[in-house]
């Protein structure tokens, strides 16, 4: 019997991982913090707005009211996929989502009164954009809700259509 064509790859268990680069043996757990703090720190927006906490909406120490377009449901959103996100619970829906509510935000409130995102207020819409599409990339990394209930599912790499 001939040996397969594409014998299965050893994934990294762990137990050799002084000889690893430090670079290589922390990315899950570096993942996992950028992933905390950014959802905290979302979750932190939408608490303002909603709850009028560490300083309300847009500084005002105020409140968004329920229902108005688009800032409570923003604030909503804000909230929630910032709270799942940092408990790394439906990690990449929540990412996707929340994604998706800031480029809606940098397009509709900020793209119109300047070109550039310093010029125009936009920076903190677009790092979250780009900071959730890359989590839904990555993943929840290591310390994460999704981890312990679901396991390991990232694709080996010898699947059809595993990233590289």
């Amino acid at each position: 019997m001939s040996a397969p064509l594409n014998p299965p790859t050893v994934r990294h268990t762990g137990t050799d991982t002084a000889s690893a680069p430090l670079t290589t043996r922390y990315t899950p757990h570096v993942l996992a913090l950028f992933r905390i703090v950014v959802g905290l720190l979302f979750a932190c927006h939408g608490a303002a707005s909603l709850f009028g906490v560490l300083g309300g909406a847009m500084g005002q120490g105020a409140t968004i009211p329920a229902g108005s377009w688009p800032g409570w449901y923003a604030a909503v959103i804000q909230f929630a996929g910032g709270l799942l996100v940092l408990l790394g619970l439906g990690t990449r829906a929540a990412a996707f989502v929340s994604s998706g509510s800031m480029a809606y935000a940098y397009f509709s409130v900020h793209q119109g009164s300047a070109l550039w995102p310093i010029q125009n207020g936009g920076e903190p819409s677009v790092m979250f954009c780009w900071a959730f599409l890359l989590i839904l990339f990555l993943g929840p990394g290591t310390w994460s809700l999704d981890r312990l209930f679901f396991g390991d599912r990232a694709p080996r790499a010898n699947t059809p259509g595993a990233a590289v």
